[in-house]
């Protein structure tokens, strides 16, 4: 069997690959990340353990079961799209965790003090109607939106653009909307009316129907966020957090709206919330292609510096190419290896794209200020740390390679 494209041993020195995967944070950081993890998960089982006692042991168990079928289709269906570039689990389980604790407690503490000033601005209003489609979406949204401008303070390295802020902004939505559907079934379970009928109703709704409902609002925030987060700036980057908030809030409000509609619904639903949701997939699908073209440029660039071949570049980044590299490498058992070849290749790219942006924001420059010429530094260290341990793990796939053509 042939090699899907001519790997070659870089001239570089070769330094063992697994002390080079994806430099992580500083120490200091890294103690601030489990910190906080810790105490995210502390606030999100208090949560759950709250509604457990309110709702009862038993309607919890019962909701928190139904819960997860939403869940794990949403989670599925993020690991799919950043297969290729998987988040830190740290930095997802961050995200769930806010989600599905802190930034419910915020709701609720923020609603308490939100709802009353808007039913007082807007008397004579129906308070249903000011609440589902005014105080939800602006309390939800910047509660949720918050632990994606948090994540992109913490994970700066590794918060590389559009398709990383669905990501992250899909998973803090996910867990919310966990949390959020326990609520919602508990409360249809313990109705006194045709409970069974009334948990099926609202299961249908918003477990199959529409799972991916709070994942599209938030993932509207988080994708204008990683597009900001490509330019390196933070003044770019919040302002663009505060831009995205109005598209995520907007969403979020026309849904409830239909939700009100009572034997309308279904028209609502087909007329206006699966358009959304088949552009919400084209758009993601977009996202892709965009970041498969700017990995592709990117890695170009090391073409003429010999880090990479011609025809590496495209192996390592379309999806034809990684297939066939994965099929080529999984003969001789060095799939993994091979897959980790992918993803430094592609954090590489983004890291010099970090570079590039830089760059041209003058962030090397002696007018730059000290944390951006820092992180142009840090990005400059992580990129050649990358480059050596790309070439470590060619290396080793060649040697794999080699091995087995003599086994056989």
């Amino acid at each position: 069997m042939s090699a899907p494209g001519p790997l070659h041993q870089s001239s570089a020195a070769a330094q063992p690959w697994h002390q080079h995967t994806d430099p992580r944070p500083r120490r200091a950081g890294r103690v601030i990340n489990i910190l906080l993890l810790c105490l995210l998960a502390l606030v999100l089982l208090g949560t759950l353990a709250y509604f457990a006692v309110s709702l009862g042991a038993s309607v919890f168990g019962i909701c928190g079961a139904l819960a997860l079928v939403p869940l794990a289709l949403c989670l599925l269906t993020l690991h799919w799209i950043d297969r290729w570039d998987p988040e830190p689990n740290g930095a997802l389980l961050f995200a769930f965790c806010w989600g599905a604790g802190m930034s419910v407690v915020t709701s609720l503490v923020l609603g308490s003090w939100v709802q009353p000033l808007l039913l007082g601005s807007s008397a004579g209003s129906d308070p249903h109607l000011v609440s589902a489609v005014i105080q939800a979406p602006l309390v939800e949204e910047t509660s949720k939106g918050l632990g994606v401008l948090l994540l992109f303070f913490l994970r700066r390295k590794t918060f590389d653009g559009p398709v990383d802020g669905v990501v992250y902004a899909g998973t803090i939505a996910a867990g919310f909307a966990f949390t959020e559907n326990i609520l919602y079934f508990g409360s249809a379970l313990s109705g006194a009316d045709d409970a069974s009928g009334g948990l099926l109703g609202i299961f249908l709704v918003r477990g199959l129907m529409s799972p991916f409902a709070h994942v599209m609002f938030t993932s509207m925030l988080g994708a204008i966020v990683g597009f900001a987060a490509r330019r390196g700036s933070t003044g770019i980057v919040v302002g663009a957090w505060v831009v995205g908030l109005v598209p995520a809030m907007f969403l979020h409000g026309l849904w409830n709206s239909t939700s009100l509609m009572g034997s309308n619904f279904l028209i609502a639903y087909g007329a206006l919330q699966v358009p959304i949701f088949i552009a919400f997939v084209l758009g993601v699908v977009f996202l892709r292609r965009a970041e498969t073209k700017l990995t592709q440029l990117r890695l170009a660039d090391y073409v003429p510096s010999g880090w990479f071949t011609e025809a590496e570049v495209p192996m390592l980044v379309t999806a034809a190419g990684r297939r066939r590299a994965l099929h080529w490498a999984n003969g001789f058992g060095a799939g993994k290896t091979m897959r980790e070849f992918i993803r430094l290749a592609t954090r590489l790219a983004f890291t010099r794209q970090r570079i590039v942006a830089g760059a041209a924001h003058g962030a090397a420059g002696k007018a730059a200020g000290s944390r951006a010429a820092a992180r142009f530094a840090a990005a400059q260290a992580d990129e050649l740390a990358l480059l050596q341990g790309a070439a470590a793990v060619r290396a080793a796939l060649l040697a794999l390679h080699g091995a087995a053509q003599r086994a056989s």
